[in-house]
């Protein structure tokens, strides 16, 4: 028995060598209808025969979402042997059957479809979004060519080989073809033949036939290599998030400090980084570089510390760092190799938020003029640095200004970002201009993006590498006359995997293509515009959301802006400042670096820990903390103490130290200060008391430009002087008393020699004030006291006695001992 083909169909399947009953399941209704032909056969046999279905195909411009399946189940093609074939080859298609359903799949065969012919670049992107299955679409059936698969459990895989002879495959000339895989058989539910599932594989064959490309030698691709046609440029970026601290001291030493061991884990074997130098090493590639990267590295070869969660532990990693550098080296030695600006900044971000913020261009400009310097330093190459590369190609006028502004004079932009001039149908070469001696060179985004995906799959891989291939081959065909460049400029940073996918379809494109050479950016960028194209950078306006979201705000170049100028207070004072300016100067430039982007959380992060850095640096040198004093005299000595506690001298400093009481205690002027690294200076002060009282007195450190530096430090004085003018005072005052009591002692002398003696008779009542001598008057004098008691023992309470305090013994007892207890 035999089942009918669906419509369009030349033949029909068979199954285990004899006819089959073939029905199938429409998918816009839900009854079956089916049609029966009763037809007498040799024995008896009757066939059975099925209406043809309708088209299962949903719309084609549904989008791609990858393990899509039609039915039950998902095709997948793992492999394509040989990846070019010539119209005689004999091509292996290998791959594997995935049960997607909730229904044992009973029986099935994976045969091809006739190939059908991709004429241009956009039906090779209709072919790899499509879904669904359509016989017109898919190719009519290629009977002789199946293979049975035995029964799939759900959610279980059988793998499949096909092999197909390209004659047989119906394709009538070179190019670009589409090759569907699909899947016929029943489930234990549906009891029918049905398309269960298609895969499907792009199959570029070329039109040199017979000729064995893996045996191919290396005159005749020189030969190839210097007759033009379709030039590709592939960028190999070798970039990584900011790992590397300004770092802290070990003696004389500035010891590199690692914010973790992520950057070990990169270039030890099988890390990213690791793996991009082992595969770049042997492809006709471009390495564009951050060179802070290299730094970093660098930093690991000698001694280093990692930031840990309990403190610093000391690195590990010096062997895998001198192993990775050298094998960079040898990588590079004679290769094309672009720096970017130190640290990779953010243009996008530096454009629209950061440029309206003083200084943060001249932070470009810094990190530019730095990147060949450490490039040339470490690698022993000398990289071009006249080319700017912004997140994914994307520009507008802002992101053009900010670039050339530190030097750029060409820009690699993306074909989504740029317009070209030219309609789908024709790929410009890559370089045009953009006005102001401004050269884009235009990276083709199908190409860039081909590799983008987890990749971690055999699957993924094919599709990729055979992406590459077609995509190349559609542009050759194009203009064959004419001279093409494309320029491939994939993700900055991808995984390991990422990077082997793009490297296989890299070596197959240079093993197997003959329509394609690859050549350095720089070839690309001096090449003649294409006479079709006419580029144009789109307005600020149409910059794609998406990306404008992951910048930085605008706050973060104000809180790099604040750390700067804290450095350069810092750096006036340093004897050695390049010990500092250069690593601070570094991590700022690392704050804007286009790998904090989507990362808000972990940038805020990275520079509130800069900060602290440089915070804790610069305390190293400040004013220790005084206790009250106390000042006796006309004049003291007040010594402020200056500790170091950096590992270099200090210098450049000024110390002033100001009383809040001006009238009250006058200060010398402010003294210059300059102290050994690990010591300290007392700095003394003279002060001049004019009054008694309590006064506070601030000391200060001033940088030559009269910048406050450091925290003040306050204390309070106690002024107790005593004046000449006072003690003359006090002097006359006491020969006042003296005289005093020698002429009392007289007079009561001649009294008694008159009154008889000391028995004498007294005074009258009435002469003494108050009261007779023997009343007892409580405000009696007694005789002979006269003023003296007022003088000595009845001082009013707060009367200046501390003033007259040189016949005071227990007055200058205190003062004595409450200023050595001070």
């Amino acid at each position: 028995m035999g089942v009918a083909e669906p419509a369009g169909t030349a033949s029909r399947e068979p199954s285990n060598g004899r006819p089959t009953l073939r029905g199938f399941l429409t998918a816009l209704v839900p009854t079956l209808l089916l049609s029966l032909l009763l037809v007498p056969l040799s024995g008896g046999a009757l066939l059975l025969s099925a209406v043809p279905a309708a088209a299962e195909e949903p719309p084609g411009d549904t989008p791609v979402e990858e393990d899509a399946d039609i039915g039950a189940a998902r095709v997948t093609v793992t492999e394509i042997s040989p990846a070019v074939p010539g119209p005689d080859s004999l091509i292996i298609l290998r791959g594997t059957v995935t049960n997607t359903g909730d229904s044992t799949i009973t029986t099935a065969t994976a045969a091809p479809r006739l190939a059908v012919p991709l004429a241009n670049r956009t039906a090779i992107d209709s072919a790899t979004a499509r879904q669904g299955f359509d016989v017109g679409l898919d190719g009519a059936f290629l009977s002789g060519h199946g293979a049975e698969l035995e029964p799939i459990e759900p959610d279980q895989a059988r793998p499949f080989a096909l092999r197909v002879p390209v004659s047989e495959l119906g394709i009538g000339a070179a190019g670009v073809h589409q090759v569907t895989i699909a899947v016929t058989g029943r489930t234990e539910a549906e009891q029918w033949d049905q398309i269960l599932g298609a895969g499907r594989v792009l199959l570029p064959v070329s039109d040199r036939e017979n000729r064995d490309r893996e045996s191919r030698d290396r005159e005749s691709r020189e030969s190839r290599e210097e007759d033009g046609g379709t030039a590709v440029t592939v960028l190999w970026p070798l970039i990584s998030t900011a790992h590397l601290l300004p770092g802290s001291r070990n003696g004389d030493e500035q010891v590199p400090v690692l914010r973790d061991d992520a950057l070990l884990t990169e270039i030890s074997s099988g890390g990213r980084l690791h793996r991009m130098v082992s595969l770049g090493a042997d492809l006709p590639v471009t390495w564009v570089i951050d060179p802070d990267l290299l730094a970093s590295v660098d930093a690991m070869t000698d001694e280093y510390r990692v930031q840990g969660p309990d403190g610093l532990i000391e690195g590990q990693g010096q062997e895998v760092a001198r192993a990775w550098l050298y094998r960079l080296r040898e990588a590079v030695a004679d290769a094309d190799v672009v720096a970017l600006p130190y640290a990779d900044p953010d243009l996008a971000s530096l454009a629209h938020q950061g440029k309206s913020v003083p200084g943060s261009l001249a932070q470009l400009r810094a990190a530019t003029e730095l990147a060949p310097v450490t490039v040339e330093t470490i690698l022993g190459v000398t990289p071009r640095t006249d080319y700017a590369w912004p997140i994914e190609g994307a520009l507008d006028p802002d992101i053009v200004s900010v670039a050339t502004s530190a030097g750029a004079q060409r820009i690699i932009a993306r074909d989504d970002s740029v317009r070209t001039g030219t309609g789908e149908d024709h790929t410009p070469s890559a370089a045009g201009p953009i006005g102001g001696g401004v050269t884009a060179v235009v990276a083709d985004s199908r190409l860039s993006t081909l590799a983008e995906g987890r990749m971690t799959r055999a699957g993924e891989v094919t599709t990729a590498r055979q992406a590459l291939l077609a995509h190349t081959l559609a542009v050759a065909d194009q203009t064959p006359a004419a001279e093409r460049h494309v320029v491939l400029a994939p993700q900055r940073m991808p995984s390991a995997d990422q990077a082997r996918a793009l490297a296989e379809a890299l070596d197959t494109l240079a093993e197997e293509a003959d329509w394609a050479r690859f050549a350095d950016l720089d070839e690309a960028a001096r090449a003649e515009p294409d006479p079709l194209a006419a580029l144009s950078v789109p307005g600020t306006d149409e910059y794609p959301e998406r990306l404008r979201e992951q910048e930085q705000p605008t706050g973060s170049f104000e809180a790099m802006r604040e750390t700067r100028r804290a450095l350069d207070d810092f750096a006036v004072i340093l004897t050695r400042a390049d010990r500092v300016v250069t690593p601070f100067g570094n991590a700022i430039r690392r704050e804007m670096s286009t790998s904090w982007r989507g990362e808000p959380v972990d940038a805020a992060r990275y520079r509130a820990e800069i900060r602290a850095e440089l915070r804790e640096l610069t305390e190293q040198v400040h004013l220790i903390e005084k206790s009250p004093i106390t000042l006796s005299g006309r004049s003291a000595i007040i010594p402020v103490t200056v500790q170091n506690n950096l590992m270099q001298e200090v210098q450049g400093l000024e110390l002033r130290l100001t009383s809040s009481r001006r009238i009250g205690l006058e200060v010398d002027e402010a003294r210059e200060v300059a102290v050994g690294g690990g010591h300290s200076q007392s700095v003394k002060f003279e002060a001049t008391a004019r009054a008694n009282g309590r006064t506070v007195l601030e000391a200060q450190l001033y940088t030559a430009d009269g910048k406050p530096y450091g925290e003040a430090i306050r204390f309070h004085a106690r002024v107790t002087s005593i004046t000449s003018a006072v003690m003359l005072v006090i002097a006359g005052g006491v020969l006042l008393v003296v005289l005093a009591g020698i002429r009392m002692y007289t007079q009561r002398k001649r009294a008694e020699s008159a009154g008889g003696g000391p028995g004498g008779e007294p005074d009258a009542p009435g002469d003494t004030p108050g009261g007779g001598a023997d009343g007892g008057s409580p405000g009696a004098t007694p005789p002979g006291s006269g003023n003296g008691g007022t003088a000595h023992g009845d001082t009013p309470a707060g009367e200046s006695g501390t003033d007259t305090a040189g016949g005071d013994a227990a007055s200058v007892r205190r003062g004595e001992t409450v200023e050595r207890g001070r």
